[in-house]
């Protein structure tokens, strides 16, 4: 079994944030692959079913950013995922040190500031794969702080991106139930790495 899981912020206040983007990737992924409507269970809204071949389990979780580990550690326990494997439970999210529209699979890490990360590292280990989706920095000239610019929507030119964004992120998670932590490895040495705020 495979859990892929989406950060974001419940409510329709959040639906188009920079922050919210692993869970617009959930919602892309179940709509290309013909999941069921997801339902509430484990803190989050979850459904199951395959993709390449896999069983797998898309979860958003409800919790609000900061606590995202509740919801995960709730789907892993019933699902009996080895979250210590890189093979098995997957973690999509926003990331700023990644420039906007770029897309990087990533096995294990830490949590560079990310909240949810954070979170989930708290009870999950850090040992699970990333699709990290890049938002970039603040532009020059933004009034606010980064957690400002990554509670705000995306641009409309930004937004006239998103479905090629989104097409990337799937395609990456694909690639990862198909291959694992390796692909995940493997994409990480061919990309330069990046400082961690």
């Amino acid at each position: 079994m495979k859990l892929v899981v989406g950060l974001g912020n419940p409510g329709t206040q959040y639906a188009r944030n920079r922050h919210n983007v692993g869970f617009m990737v959930v919602d892309h992924l179940a709509s290309a692959f013909g999941f069921p409507t997801l339902r509430d269970k484990f803190s989050g809204l979850w459904s199951k079913g395959t993709i390449a071949g896999e069983d797998v389990v898309l979860l958003q979780p409800m919790t609000f950013m900061n606590e995202s580990g509740k919801s995960v550690q709730a789907a892993v326990a019933f699902f009996h995922v080895d979250a210590k494997s890189g093979d098995e439970l997957l973690v999509i999210h926003d990331e700023l040190d990644i420039p906007f529209a770029d897309v990087r699979l990533k096995a294990g890490g830490g949590h560079a500031g990310h909240n949810g990360l954070r979170s989930i590292m708290g009870v999950c280990g850090g040992e699970f794969a990333r699709v990290r989706v890049g938002i970039g920095r603040p532009p020059p000239g933004f009034r606010g702080e980064v957690a400002d610019y990554v509670l705000s929507n995306f641009d409309s030119i930004e937004a006239a991106t998103l479905p090629d964004l989104l097409t990337k992120s799937k395609d990456a998670v694909t690639k990862w139930i198909q291959h694992g932590a390796r692909a995940a490895q493997n994409e990480g040495s061919a990309k330069p790495k990046k400082k961690a705020s």
